[in-house]
């Protein structure tokens, strides 16, 4: 399959969304302690061709955490579409894990397309803001933002089968997501082999559609993720290196 280069926006606007997602199983006999940091890249493609690579760094540090996430266009899209993607999120860390405080996503060269969260868990609300506009919505307990949502899984003990519901931001607006849990495959990837959970979305007609692996012996980290989009685009996102330290 080749990259419609006709197209670069839809293109880049779906790694957008597999950046953030650039996203809570038979049990696990151990449920391993959260680590201090993770350093984790993953290749992105559309069918065969390679268009991007994420790179991401968690820390934690006593009861705070730092998140990044930095998508490159590779290959025809760094060519027609030579910008990169800017994700960070920031936050607490509790009993139920990751508590975000502050989420931003930017674009390399388009500062329109530039959104940002802010938490204010005291009050319940959430603040928007996207164009200069700020928008406060309530702020249900357990909201995640597009990346936090991809950490939080190592703060859960996962069973399958079951289902996952959570609220999450993009920035731009605050939606409800519903995974079902199942056993996932074996996945051989760069990064290695991992016994698997398969989280899918189950998208209706229409809808977009996000399936995610999360490795089983490595704090339930993604390690592999394709995101579908309402009309037919697809991406795949594989883990190729991963670095983690207590």
């Amino acid at each position: 399959m080749t990259v419609n280069v006709r197209q670069p926006n839809g293109i880049l606007a779906l790694l957008c969304r597999v950046a953030a997602l650039s996203f809570v199983l038979c049990s696990i006999p151990a449920f391993a302690a959260p680590p201090g940091s993770v350093q984790a890249v993953y290749d992105v493609y559309k069918g065969s061709l390679k268009v991007g690579q994420i790179e991401e760094n968690y820390k934690r540090d006593k009861d705070s955490y730092t998140l990044t996430s930095i998508t490159t266009p590779v290959g025809l899209l760094a060519v027609f579409k030579p910008e990169k993607i800017f994700i960070d999120s920031s936050g607490l860390v509790g009993k139920q894990g990751l508590q975000p405080q502050l989420f931003n996503h930017r674009r390399e060269r388009d500062d329109s397309k530039a959104s940002r969260a802010e938490f204010d868990w005291n009050a319940g609300q959430l603040i928007l803001i996207h164009q200069e506009q700020h928008t406060a919505v309530t702020l249900p307990d357990g909201t995640q933002d597009r990346l936090s949502a991809m950490y939080q899984f190592m703060f859960l003990p996962l069973r399958s089968p079951s289902s996952l519901d959570f609220p999450m931001t993009n920035g731009n607006k605050l939606d409800s997501y519903h995974y079902a849990i199942t056993r996932g495959q074996k996945l051989k990837t760069p990064a290695g082999e991992f016994n698997t959970l398969y989280l899918d979305s189950q998208a209706k007609p229409g809808e977009s559609r996000t399936e995610i692996w999360l490795s089983m012996q490595r704090n339930n980290l993604p390690c592999k993720m394709i995101v579908t989009d309402a009309n037919g685009d697809q991406l795949t996102q594989v883990l190729s290196k991963l670095d983690i330290k207590p």
